[in-house]
């Protein structure tokens, strides 16, 4: 019998790139370097971090089934990441049932399309939104600003960053690395007619705020809205946030475009009391959020009397397709393991370059746009944005192995490196071990760097390709004995047969008791 090879399926489409937000200008070392100075931005993340951190550990230990709440989401979003094609399908059905109409979109480019289009339907120049990454993620400000639509920021940490013509360096507070004078300047500078004899006062940023915002929420006609989670059986979506500015976008206009990622969607309405208990404490360390909404397609005159729902890949299929980074995918974007991990909090969120900074930017951003779309990816260092400690895993809340997927992604981006002086290093490494003669030899040649050690005993500095080991650390000298050597002779010998007759002697002595 003769047989047709037709072939593997093509890997699935990253996001453009030159597209959006998932690529900084630099590698992650050389960004963090520049961030490391800047003193005022330690002392906010410290602070913020601190803080949140202390939070979040006492509403979680309230709980007697924190851990077992964590399996849960683990599980139902595996589950989804498993069905995700029919989920997103039933999803799509359920919305259009109930008046809504879904758009889907490949890429950001596309998604910016879709927007621009229904905004440019309605006849206005104006839009709201609601805290919404995805529309971070593409670029879609920029773009609705290239074709004459004004889009305002409603969340108060996100209309900070862009009254500052600045970029978000955390999931959940946007203008963590901004302190009470910035804003004030920031309010003075860029809010029309506000009070020149503003002060700091938090309660007195946020009046201001909401005086500049409150025309806003009355005449614009066309709101843009995330979405935390989109429910397959019954084509609710749902926001949650602390302001209530989320609130005022979702009820008052008279469009509603959401633009969600195909994996925030939920298998069923029931899901959410797992997730609205995971969410909150993981993120801003509260039982429950101050601001749920969720809405179904179109009620006649009860808010929006037009919804639009934009689904958006832009490389989420081609991380489903990784069949160990896909658990990225699981993220519900709580920042939970930005507030613990130590490289996040010294080198703030503008280092990673993306939309997603933090331990899970560095697996989920190379996974949507990338390591190698062009010579010298900044993605490509993101994988090593980590010391690997484990803590973004314990905090987690669907425990995502955000470690193990670091070192999937260093492992992906070697192979596709080619031949490095690394590789060189250690394909001679093994050739070396390999052999215990070339072993032994090599361990006694060693012995005599120590003459090129300094005073202390150690090397400050290395060879390349070494230098790069060595910019951050010491090396401590080749012992003057090795093991082997010291084993081999009289005092090595004299020392284990001590430490055996030692072994004996305890042993008796369990015996007769």
């Amino acid at each position: 019998m003769s047989s047709t090879f037709l072939g593997m399926p093509p890997t699935p489409p990253r996001s453009p790139y030159g597209t959006g937000n998932l690529r900084g200008d630099r590698k992650f070392p050389a960004a963090a370097h520049d961030e490391l100075g800047n003193e005022q931005l330690r002392r906010n993340l410290g602070r913020a971090t601190r803080t949140i951190r202390a939070k979040r550990l006492n509403v979680t230990g309230e709980l007697p089934d924190w851990e077992e709440l964590r399996d849960a989401g683990s599980a139902i979003k595996t589950d989804t990441m498993n069905r995700l094609p029919e989920l997103l399908e039933e999803l799509e059905r359920k919305v259009t049932e109930r008046g809504g109409t879904v758009h889907w979109a490949r890429d950001g480019v596309e998604a910016n399309e879709i927007v621009a289009r229904l905004i440019k339907e309605t006849g206005s120049t104006e839009v709201i939104k609601v805290k919404s990454m995805a529309t971070q993620e593409i670029g879609l400000n920029e773009h609705l600003e290239s074709i004459g639509i004004t889009p305002y920021e409603t969340d108060l940490a996100e209309l900070i960053v862009q009254l500052a013509h600045d970029k978000p360096s955390h999931i959940l507070v946007p203008a963590i690395h901004r302190n009470r004078d910035e804003i004030r300047e920031i309010f003075l500078k860029e809010i029309p007619g506000v009070d020149p004899s503003l002060d700091n006062v938090p309660a007195h940023l946020a009046a201001a705020a909401r005086a500049y915002l409150r025309a806003k929420f009355m005449t614009t006609k066309v709101a843009v809205s995330g979405a935390n989670f989109g429910i397959a059986e019954t084509g609710t979506l749902s926001v949650v946030e602390s302001e209530g500015n989320g609130r005022m976008c979702l009820t008052l206009p008279d469009t509603l475009i959401t633009v969600m990622g195909i994996e925030k969607v939920l298998p069923r309405y029931q899901d959410l009391e797992v997730f609205l208990q995971l969410l909150p404490r993981s993120s801003t360390g509260e039982r429950m959020n101050p601001y749920t909404s969720m809405w179904t397609g179109v009620t006649p005159g009860d808010g929006p009397q037009t919804f639009h729902l934009v689904l958006l890949d832009n490389g989420r299929t081609a991380a489903l397709a990784d069949r160990i980074g896909r658990e990225a995918l699981n993220c519900i974007r709580c920042s939970a393991c930005l507030n613990v991990c130590p490289v996040y909090e010294r080198a703030g969120g503008h280092a990673y370059g993306s939309t997603y900074p933090g331990p899970i930017g560095a697996v989920l951003t190379p996974q949507l746009a990338g390591m190698h779309a062009a010579k010298d990816d900044p993605n490509s260092s993101l994988p090593y944005a980590s010391s690997l400690c484990g803590a973004c895993f314990d905090a987690c809340p669907v425990k995502i192995d955000i470690p193990s997927l670091l070192v999937e992604l260093r492992h992906q981006h070697t192979e596709r490196s080619g031949t490095t002086a690394e590789k060189l290093a250690m394909k001679a490494a093994a050739g070396v071990m390999k052999s215990p003669k070339l072993f032994t030899a090599a361990q006694k040649a060693s012995g005599l760097g120590r003459v090129l050690a300094g005073r202390d005993g150690k090397f400050s500095h290395l060879p390349p390709p070494l230098n790069g080991w060595s910019d951050s650390r010491d090396t401590p000298a080749p012992p003057k004995e090795t093991f082997r050597a010291w084993l081999a002779s009289a005092e090595g010998a004299a020392t284990m047969r001590a430490a055996a007759d030692e072994h004996a002697h305890d042993q008796q002595q369990e015996e007769e008791k």
